[in-house]
């Protein structure tokens, strides 16, 4: 089996640029609603209440103006990423008080699987988020291209 990249995970259906929500809640939704097209999800409501029960346990702001809401949960049919680009700030519990304009959400079974591919999914992902490049390129992103090449840096 071919190895895991982070752009082998990104679905260009997934990608959201220039989002224009204005909270997390409308954020999440877009991004969930894509999934859920994309035929990531099979439960979408259940899969945003488990979402929003992890949300409770800590923050998913990581700083940087970067958020990676995840949920494991049984609404969820296949592991997917969705990724969201917002042209502006929104307000999101962060470890630096800043808002977020990145949202990088995780879509994993509930099952030992999923946790396991969960662990794998997001330290994937924060090795790449730990550069500035990364982020500075994702932030000027105007498609899912744009996004794939910017986790290519």
């Amino acid at each position: 089996m071919a190895e895991t990249t982070v752009t082998s995970v990104i679905d260009s259906k997934t990608v959201l640029t220039h989002m224009d929500a204005t909270n997390k809640d409308e954020a999440l939704q877009e991004l969930a609603t894509a999934l859920s097209n994309a035929g990531y999800l099979s439960d979408t409501e259940s899969y945003i209440h488990d979402v929003y029960q992890r949300e409770a346990e800590g923050s998913t702001g990581i700083g940087n103006y970067i958020a990676i809401p995840h949920g494991k949960s049984d609404g969820v049919s296949r592991i997917g990423v969705a990724i969201g680009i917002l042209d502006h700030e929104i307000d999101w519990e962060t470890i630096d008080d800043h808002g977020v304009k990145v949202i990088i959400l995780f879509a994993v079974g509930s099952d030992t699987e999923g946790a396991k591919e969960h662990l794998k999914l997001v330290s994937l992902f924060a090795r790449k988020l730990g550069r500035d490049s990364v982020i500075e390129a994702l932030l000027k992103a105007d498609d899912a291209e744009d996004v794939k090449a910017a986790f290519n840096n």
